[in-house]
């Protein structure tokens, strides 16, 4: 029989609507009746591409003991992460007070009948590993919970109470610091010290593609010249897409690899992943033409029209699991692909499964995961149709057809980037800006995500705005519509109006009001892309209110920006861009359109565009033009020139 969660629209709700566990959506209702009946509340917060959410699903919320106690003691309450960022970043915060480390899904956090939080864990088997409470297994631990909460144990209740006295201290930064040029020395050493020289990348393992420092170190490096910026960068963007993380079949990255090499990945892919990292591959090919990078922001924004959108509008995510399985899609046996390809009529055919990683023993558990330890050969592209056609006889992993506004307008910037190389992409991020905005502005009021073809329930949170904000100003820098401007502006008024106090930026307001990560964790902080807005808005409309908000935000946190840069490569990049000052373009709407690809080759990194009546290009900095100039090629020099 299906629990609460059968009436939820949220895909990883739906996963867990048949479980044995009596399950509650987050709603006040549940909390009355723990209140009412005195009972310990417990909250798991997963998501429905989440490996170990599925493991601890398997293991504990569908085994009878487990959801015996849960029901007999517990209310019981399930959270999508991605639906509810507000929900999961308050109680990431709580898993960091109590444990002093990161937590990560499933979260797992047990509460007082009033609601206060008293301890806090990820995943956590059915059965005890150990005789600490930190290792005791579910049973264990909801057994011992349930009697401390039943005999009102003073000491469960006095720690609940301290914690909540902790969780609402708002610290502040220490004192302001003068925004300096030098902030990215400190960058270059804090990002040499954790880089990792053979594969890339700035981990040992597991090893996540830390979009936002490589985009901070090609930043960098076209402002200095710093080789060491550009190897960093250059030898993580190949490293990557060798095979495994990045998926040679059907194109697109999972989230992150478990080991050194980019090699086995956990295999579930991300739209914000995707996204970043699409732009970054495109950048990379207008700073060093490579066409290899090219070749693979294509291949990331292929795989997601073609396997995680409909009608413009972008899918979330898709799973690691299929057939029960970690991988199960994405790997081969040695006797299928040998077979294919000769019945293909490929010659040389044992040569080809060498160089793709294919063997008998594999690379993954029995399996082979497809990857050149080289350069990608010519000939791959059509091995590649061959691996596809197996693929299509396999379940494909579940998909999340929730669409987000954040995570879509992450992709459509990239988009927009990636379309000044090839207008077929621009044509592409238009038609998905315009079906967005369709869908998750209604009534005048922006919302955070609903699943495809639903309506949207969830209002939208600071991440929204910031990176709608982003995609619009890109598609007016490549298409000089001003509706995009203006919308951009109107978006970013709202943000400050709802979220921005003194320097300090809100994630959410109303129910869970959460202070907004500064740091560059799993994607791009929002407030690091709101002072990008700004920044720009105060440039394009020569309006000082938004560079001073701006400006106030990265003094706010200027301490902490000088000494640890590595943490926030993003609002790095940004103070350098305000010390250093924009530069704008301008002339003809059709110069600019016609010219976009020479014009996002320019090597300075903050650049405007910005149509007028000049059939030239002049070249503008904030408050006064000083060159003129027809000819493309001395654009870069004038600009250099002006420092």
């Amino acid at each position: 029989m299906a629990n609460r969660l059968v009436n939820e629209d949220s895909p990883y709700l739906q996963q867990h609507k048949d479980n044995p566990v009596d399950w509650w959506p987050w709603c006040d209702e549940a909390f009355e009746k723990a209140k009412a009946q005195n009972k310990a509340i417990f909250i798991s917060i997963g998501y429905s591409s989440c490996h170990w959410c599925h493991v601890m699903e398997e293991k504990v919320f569908e085994n009878e003991t487990c959801a015996q106690i849960l029901n007999e003691h517990f209310i019981a309450i399930k959270v999508d992460r991605e639906e509810r960022p507000d929900i999961d970043k308050y109680y990431q915060e709580v898993h960091l007070l109590l444990n002093r480390r990161a937590g990560g899904w499933p979260t797992s956090i047990f509460c007082t009948p009033q609601n206060k939080p008293f301890y806090a864990g990820t995943y956590i088997p059915p059965e005890s590993n150990s005789g600490s409470i930190e290792g005791m297994g579910f049973i264990e631990l909801t057994e011992l919970i349930a009697k401390k909460v039943a005999e009102m144990d003073p000491k469960l209740f006095e720690n609940a109470d301290e914690i909540e006295g902790f969780l609402n201290y708002q610290e502040h930064p220490k004192e302001a610091t003068v925004l300096k040029e030098e902030f990215y020395k400190n960058f270059l050493l804090q990002a040499n010290n954790n880089y990792e020289t053979q594969y890339g990348g700035f981990s040992f393992k597991p090893k996540f593609p830390h979009a936002s420092t490589l985009k901070a170190l090609l930043n960098i490096e076209r402002l200095y010249d710093d080789p060491s910026a550009k190897h960093m960068f250059t030898n993580t963007l190949n490293e990557m897409r060798k095979g495994g993380m990045y998926d040679l079949v059907d194109g697109g990255f999972c989230r992150y690899s478990v080991d050194e090499k980019w090699l086995v990945p956990h295999f579930e892919k991300m739209l914000y992943d995707n996204a970043l990292l699409c732009e970054l591959y495109a950048q990379s090919y207008l700073a060093y033409e490579n066409d290899k990078d090219l070749k693979t922001a294509k291949e990331i924004a292929d795989f997601w029209y073609n396997f995680m959108s409909e009608d413009n509008l972008f899918y979330s995510a898709s799973d690691a699991d299929s057939e029960g399985a970690e991988g199960t899609y994405f790997t081969y046996n040695y006797d299928e692909v040998y077979k294919a390809l000769k019945e293909s009529g490929f010659d040389d055919i044992e040569t080809k499964m060498e160089a793709m990683s294919v063997t008998h023993h594999g690379n993954f558990e029995g399996q082979s995961i497809i990857r050149f330890e080289k350069e990608t050969p010519k000939w791959f592209d059509n091995v590649r149709v061959v691996l596809q056609k197996i693929r299509e006889t396999r379940v494909y992993p579940f998909i999340d057809k929730k669409v987000q506004t954040s995570w879509s307008a992450m992709m459509i910037h990239s988009l927009f980037c990636l379309g000044s190389i090839d207008k077929h992409y621009k044509e592409k991020a238009i038609a998905s800006l315009d079906a967005l905005l369709e869908v998750m502005f209604m009534d005048e009021k922006l919302y955070h995500t609903t699943l495809i073809h639903k309506k949207p329930k969830v209002e939208a949170f600071l991440e929204d705005y910031a990176f709608l904000c982003q995609a619009l100003l890109s598609a007016y820098k490549y298409t000089q519509d001003e509706i995009h401007l203006i919308n951009a502006q109107r978006f970013a008024n709202k943000a400050l109006e709802e979220f921005y106090d003194k320097g300090v930026w809100n994630f959410s307001i109303g129910e869970f009001s959460v202070k907004a990560e500064i740091t560059d964790s799993t994607y791009t902080s929002s407030v690091s892309i709101m002072i990008d807005v700004l920044l720009t808005l105060g440039t394009l409309l020569e309006d000082e209110k938004y560079s001073h908000f701006a400006f106030k935000t990265m003094e706010y946190n200027s301490y902490e920006l000088g000494r640890k840069p590595i943490y926030y490569p993003y609002m790095l990049t940004q103070a350098l861009r305000y010390v250093k000052g924009d530069r704008i373009v301008k002339s003809l709407n059709i110069n600019l359109i016609n010219n976009a690809y020479e014009l996002s080759k320019i090597r300075y990194p903050f650049v405007a565009l910005k149509s007028s009546t000049d059939e030239s290009f002049m070249i503008c900095g904030e408050k006064s033009c000083f060159a003129n100039t027809s000819q493309l090629s001395e654009i870069d020099k004038l600009i250099a020139n002006s420092f």
